[in-house]
């Protein structure tokens, strides 16, 4: 099962107690406080963890607790450390504060942790304040209590590049024919319900990951449909492949829906419309595709590919010019940030 947002809330463990002791021996003839201190409660950590694909299982517990730490004890024993509880999410996982709506860790890559909550100080025993002023004192100090918080935990799919377009454009099945992904495919709307990521091989030394983003309609921006749901996975690829088919199957227009979806884009992130795109006419094998191409042509401005993923025409093409754009974009960011 694919998930991609959950709202959990964690516990770090509390601190334990120190203790008050005094060492009673009869052959120790000057005894004196011996109460040790209270160990520190354990952490919740989350983990970014390469091969993690999705949050269900973080979704299977709202609640997830680390262990206190142990209480102090006499002859200056001091109480166990508690253990951390760790959790694994995909890279890509938001780690967002529920109640101040505020980011406290983007997980972008694969290693990537985050402290959520931190345990609680173990208190201090009474051997601690032992001074040549205060030779037997009765001071001891409780453990503090750790750090508990709301979270919600957000996938945004890390791919290199993202295939938008309407239901049944085609995202699914190109997808399929480029890499070894094998996503629903069939011939209704919305068969896709989340995201699928593939390997698209160019040559024996270099690839790209390929994402299928779910159909988008109108209203996507405002979370009609799946709207938020799908969009967001789209702000985290470098380039578009904006696929639209030349006779779709509700006899809507095929330039209206490039550009219904090119706004939904714009009003959702207006970031997003200036990211590098490549628009493609898919299904080029039916009759109408020729001329839904010109006009599609005519309508962006610039050159417009035409591919079938059923017969294969124009595929090798689609790659080739894929992946120069993403090299270039590459460049274009590297440069930027430098």
């Amino acid at each position: 099962m694919f998930v991609d947002r959950v709202e959990i809330e964690v516990f770090a463990g509390d601190g334990g107690n120190g203790c008050l002791s005094f060492r009673r021996e009869k052959h120790v003839p000057l005894g004196g406080p011996d109460g040790g201190n209270g160990g520190d409660g354990g952490d919740v950590i989350i983990e970014a963890r390469a091969g993690v694909d999705s949050l269900a299982v973080v979704s299977q517990q709202k609640h997830w607790r680390a262990t206190r730490g142990g209480h102090g004890k006499g002859a200056l024993r001091e109480g166990p450390q508690g253990e951390d509880c760790q959790l694994v999410v995909p890279p890509g996982t938001l780690v967002i504060d529920s109640a101040g709506q505020f980011v406290l860790k983007d997980l972008a890559t694969a290693g990537d942790t985050v402290i959520v909550a931190s345990g609680g100080k173990g208190g201090k025993g009474n051997a601690r304040y032992k001074s040549s002023t205060n030779q037997a004192p009765r001071k001891f100090t409780l453990g503090e209590p750790g750090e508990r918080r709301r979270l919600i935990l957000e996938l945004k799919v890390i791919a290199d590049v993202g295939v938008i377009g309407k239901p049944n454009a085609g995202k699914s099945t190109l997808l399929s024919r480029l890499s070894r992904a094998r996503p629903e495919i069939a011939d209704y709307p919305f068969t896709t319900k989340h995201p699928n990521l593939g390997i698209v091989e160019v040559d024996r030394d270099r690839n790209f990951v390929l994402a299928d983003i779910p159909g988008l309609i109108e209203g996507a921006h405002r979370g009609v449909g799946l709207g938020h749901d799908f969009l967001r996975h789209v702000e985290r690829c470098g380039v578009l492949l904006h696929l639209v088919e030349p006779a779709p199957m509700d006899g809507t227009d095929p330039v209206e829906n490039w550009q219904a979806t090119r706004q939904e884009l714009e009003l959702y992130d207006p970031a997003l419309a200036q990211r590098p795109e490549l628009v493609v006419m898919s299904k080029n094998e039916l009759p109408d595709a020729e001329e839904a191409h010109t006009r599609l042509e005519q309508a962006v401005g610039r050159e417009v590919l035409s591919i079938s993923a059923a017969t294969g025409d124009g595929l090798k093409e689609l790659v080739r010019r894929t992946f120069t754009v993403l090299v270039e974009s590459r460049r274009a960011t590297a440069g930027a940030t430098s």
